[in-house]
């Protein structure tokens, strides 16, 4: 008792006066962590007090206002920072022992000698093969911090005895462009899978590759590219405007309007530009893709984007851990809000995420996805393209130009469990494994692989024997259904195993509807149509 009395009587010292200084939720949030790390009955953890604390008021604002400890910080910023320490190595998890796909070029492993199809079985002393260890706990071991050294096992395919390999780790590097190619002549075609702080030095070397090659008009893919950096969206867009147009703005209640411009400097600004997006694209893939709608640019092609218009600034906290805290949202040239809708009188943060979530799902069900007449905007929605005065909408997201309905002709619940099972994948691997250097001797580039390699019945008695073990139940109909896209899929992976992801999506753009569409655009006069029309509707594509 005596104990507690005198626990109160410092709380009283000590706290109270120094609070009576703070406003007063402040002071009420502060007095009761003060009086619960000091009096409750048991002990507690105040670290996890005060993260759950931040995480349920963060919880309360908006979908993206969040918190995240110093672990998540790191693995967050990996990605979009362009590159990790480690060995270098594409690989996959086959029967739980890590194949390696392919070395990442000039890279650690590469110099020491490990090779494509090389099986890593043990880390320093740590057997990986066999063992149902996790992928996480496998890359932990396999990362680590530059000049830092790594032993590794490693089987190989007609080599009887294990090698060894001492491997120093490096910065590898995380490419945020996934493909850039002639899809046609005279028309480029790039793929960017998310904003980093390599996008833009990526996307100006893959200009000047395909400008080399004749390149005039460019389809630029942001299909699924959920964001990233501001500073790459403005890069980006900056390459397409002339200068001092705007590109996007923010404002906030205590945030004062700031205007992002183009310096005309961009080595893009003639010629005709098609950007794709679907209902994944998302905050830095919206700037770019209303900016270029906004100054009549280009042509958006696809299907509304999700949505994400809410400008976080992240607060560090001294443990390494941060807060990313809302202070304003994006808005376009001609000044539609980018956000979404969110419904902030929802019982708690819980309930409004998911209900912010589901809006995706909402979309299918009402019909959005797959018909453009679906969608329905009231006139306060209507703005106006800054150049041609072509009506573009606002209510969150960007409209395109020119609707594609979601593809859903190929796809089955039989393939959708190929899918989810990893036959797909195991399949492509096992073959390659198995055929690799016949392969390359075959097919000296990938123009000839392209043109020549088919899918052979051997190959799918394979796959369908790898289904069964996998106690996926055949179905005739579903089957031949989905075979042209199953084909197609098989036939890319082992593109991309041999070469890279752009000779992946080189053969996998023969069936994306919205790829195809945009040369349809491009080639049959739709480009020059939508560019002076001023309906209220996208054309649509059924």
């Amino acid at each position: 008792m005596k104990k507690i009395i005198t626990s109160i009587l410092c709380l009283a010292a000590f706290g109270w006066q120094a609070l009576a200084q703070s406003n007063m939720p402040l002071r009420k949030l502060q007095m009761a962590e003060f009086a619960i790390s000091r009096l409750y009955v048991d002990s507690v953890d105040e670290n996890k007090m005060v993260e759950s604390a931040i995480i349920e008021m963060l919880a309360q604002l908006d979908p993206h206002s969040t918190y995240n400890n110093a672990e998540e910080v790191k693995a967050m910023n990996e990605p979009l920072q362009g590159n990790f320490d480690g060995i270098g190595i594409q690989f996959q998890m086959i029967e739980d022992t890590l194949l390696v796909i392919q070395p990442v070029s000039g890279g650690p492993s590469e110099k020491v000698g490990i090779l494509a199809g090389d099986r890593i079985t043990a880390v320093n002393d740590t057997v990986i093969a066999g063992v149902k260890m996790s992928t996480d706990d496998i890359m932990k071991r396999l990362r680590g911090p530059k000049g830092t050294k790594v032993n590794l096992t490693v089987m190989r395919r007609g080599v009887a005895d294990p090698l060894l390999f001492n491997v120093k780790r490096d910065k590898i590097p995380i490419f945020s462009l996934d493909a850039a190619y002639m899809i046609q002549p005279q028309i480029g075609y790039i793929r960017i899978n998310r904003f980093a702080a390599t996008t833009g030095e990526e996307f100006a070397k893959a200009l000047t590759k395909l400008q080399r090659e004749g390149m005039k008009d460019l389809i630029l893919d942001l299909q699924g590219n959920g964001g990233g950096y501001l500073n790459a969206a403005i890069d980006l867009a900056n390459q397409f405007l002339s200068q001092k147009e705007l590109i996007v703005y923010t404002e906030g209640r205590a945030e004062r309007r700031r205007n992002f411009l183009a310096q005309g400097n961009g080595r893009l600004t003639a010629g005709r530009l098609v950007v794709l997006v679907d209902e994944y694209s998302a905050s830095a893939s919206e700037i770019v893709t209303g900016a270029i709608q906004d100054w009549d640019r280009g042509v958006v092609v696809g299907r509304r984007t999700f949505g994400k218009g809410l400008v976080q600034r992240p607060i560090d906290l001294p443990d390494g851990s941060m807060i990313r805290l809302t202070v304003a949202r994006y808005y376009t040239p001609a000044g539609r809000c980018i956000q979404k809708p969110y419904d902030t009188s929802a019982k708690n943060g819980e309930d409004m995420l998911e209900q912010y979530h589901r809006d995706l799902l909402d979309r299918f069900n009402h019909g959005e996805l797959m018909h453009a007449d679906s969608i329905h905007f009231p006139d306060s929605l209507k703005y106006r393209t800054k150049r041609l005065r072509r009506t573009v909408y606002g209510g969150g997201g960007i409209m395109p130009d020119f609707f594609v309905p979601i593809d859903t002709t190929l796809y089955t619940d039989w393939h959708r469990n190929l899918v989810a099972k990893g036959v797909v994948i195991r399949s492509t691997t096992g073959y390659i494994e198995q055929h690799r250097q016949e392969l390359k001797k075959k097919y000296k580039d990938f123009k000839t692989f392209d043109r020549k390699f088919k899918i052979d019945n051997d190959f799918m008695d394979e796959v369908l024997a790898l289904a069964e073990k996998e106690k996926v139940t055949f179905d005739e109909k579903q089957y031949e259904h989905s075979l042209p896209l199953l084909k197609t899929q098989l036939k890319a992976l082992i593109a991309r195993d041999l070469w890279d992801m752009s000779e992946y999506f080189q053969v996998m753009n023969t069936t994306d509807r919205t790829v195809q569409q945009a040369l349809k655009v491009l080639n049959e006069g739709e480009y020059e149509r939508i560019m002076t029309r001023s309906a209220l509707t996208p054309i649509s594509i059924e």
